[in-house]
């Protein structure tokens, strides 16, 4: 697995609980005063899902965005999040080795499942490019990721990425390092001398 996509899975990871933890149980309403006249009852809040926030789409617009997301690259970033949960449960259960067998057969079996949970995540990235993306111009990114060069660029991309990452690296001392000279040289010169 690439860093990049080791950083987004132990960031999903690590993430996970946190969103248990965000949602709070309703509040109750205060109770009526006595002797006060009933109230007509408000309107219930619309329900705050996915569903009723996002959008209604074209079945075009979002066959696009999907096919866009899968022909980028993207979604080969959830495809090492569904394994990553299953070895940390692995992981979990190193002490208890008389479970490893069935606890294989567990996950094994519930790979179908996993897959579905993969699906929904494509699903919602399909929407959040459909969102930010008319679909004349997801038609025209496409049309790039269908061609020979868009085909390249998406074969090439892992590898690059990677390449970026470590010269970055290199780049964050180098640069650091002559800021720091430059700095002393140009306070030296103003009569400051830095460590």
């Amino acid at each position: 697995m690439s860093r990049r996509l080791a950083a987004l899975a132990a960031l999903v990871l690590a993430s996970a609980p946190l969103a248990a933890q965000a949602q709070t149980p309703a509040q109750k309403p205060p109770a009526a005063k006595p002797g006060a006249k009933p109230s007509t009852p408000a309107a219930a809040p619309a329900p705050s899902t996915p569903a009723a926030q996002t959008p209604a789409y074209s079945a075009n617009h979002l066959a696009l965005a999907r096919e866009v997301m899968l022909n980028s690259g993207i979604a080969r970033s959830f495809d090492s999040i569904i394994p990553a949960f299953a070895e940390r449960i692995r992981q979990g259960a190193v002490t208890r080795p008389e479970l490893s067998k069935d606890l294989e057969t567990v996950l094994t079996s519930l790979e179908p499942e996993m897959e579905l949970q993969k699906q929904a995540m494509i699903d919602t990235a399909a929407r959040i490019y459909a969102a930010r993306l008319s679909e004349a111009e997801l038609n025209e990114i496409a049309t790039f990721f269908r061609s020979p060069a868009g085909k390249r660029y998406v074969e090439t991309q892992p590898q690059v990425l990677d390449e970026m990452v470590q010269a970055m690296q290199n780049w964050t001392q180098d640069v650091s390092e002559y800021i720091m000279v430059r700095v002393r040289a140009e306070m030296a010169k103003k009569g400051h001398q830095l460590q």
